[in-house]
């Protein structure tokens, strides 16, 4: 969206304001007199800093751009990223010991870190809708797995791999509705992907603080497990057919 307005006799700075409405704004201000502009990330709510009339602005600094898209790939995750936040806890489910459970955080992060690096770069590309039903297959595949075995398989860490490139094909969707300042481009990548993985581990405290307690109990794997896992694989299917038929 491109605005523009005359500025009032006697203005000295202008101030933008993001709605609520949005998720975010990637906000350019340009100054028609020849001093330049500025470019800056708001999220929902926000106020933009003081655009100061007929001066010269400098642009965000490296680390202004580092907390922005931090705090934007954290938020991708929690509270905004149900699907992803769905996928974590099909694994978690299943990881009665923590070290698989890392082993395939770890395989998830290296794979969606590549996809997402090579998407935004332009050498990796797949329909949207594609992308976003297998990502909801991926979860529901979990999901049953968790249902129709009580450990964990070899080849799991590999097909987690597998799925977290769909996932970074996700996260490039994303982040380019948000997009990304040109002067920072690889600190901004980074930093989203920094945030992705925090929300992920925020999620794998989340889901040891809620059920933590109860991983060692006999009826863990029925009372807790298993209706978990049929709910989660219930909306993955559900997400898969309503996002394949472009209804959702």
């Amino acid at each position: 969206v491109r605005l523009s307005g005359r500025i009032p006799d006697g203005a000295v700075e202008l101030t933008f304001g993001a709605s609520r409405s949005f998720r975010a704004v990637h906000l350019t201000v340009l100054d028609q007199a020849g001093l330049g502009g500025t470019r800056e990330l708001l999220e929902p709510g926000a106020d933009s800093a003081p655009f100061r009339l007929g001066q010269p602005v400098a642009p965000p600094s490296r680390g202004q751009v580092v907390a922005d898209y931090l705090v934007l790939g954290f938020e991708h995750i929690l509270p905004l990223g149900l699907d992803h936040i769905l996928f974590v806890l099909g694994l978690y489910l299943l990881s009665t010991r923590m070290r698989p459970l890392l082993w395939q955080i770890t395989a998830f992060t290296v794979a969606h870190s590549v996809t997402l690096a090579l998407s935004m770069y332009g050498l990796a590309a797949l329909p949207s809708r594609l992308v976003e039903s297998l990502i909801a297959l991926s979860i529901a595949y979990v999901a049953i797995e968790n249902v129709v075995t009580t450990e964990l398989k070899p080849w799991r860490p590999l097909l987690v791999f597998g799925f977290g490139l769909l996932h970074g094909l996700g996260f490039a969707d994303a982040l380019r509705e948000l997009g990304l300042p040109r002067e920072e481009f690889a600190t901004a990548l980074v930093a989203f992907n920094v945030g992705v993985e925090l929300g992920q581990l925020a999620v794998v405290a989340l889901a040891f603080v809620a059920l933590g307690w109860a991983r060692k109990k006999p009826w863990y794997r029925a009372r807790v497990v298993i209706p978990l896992s049929a709910a989660i694989a219930l909306t993955g299917l559900y997400w898969a057919v309503t996002r394949a038929l472009g209804l959702g």
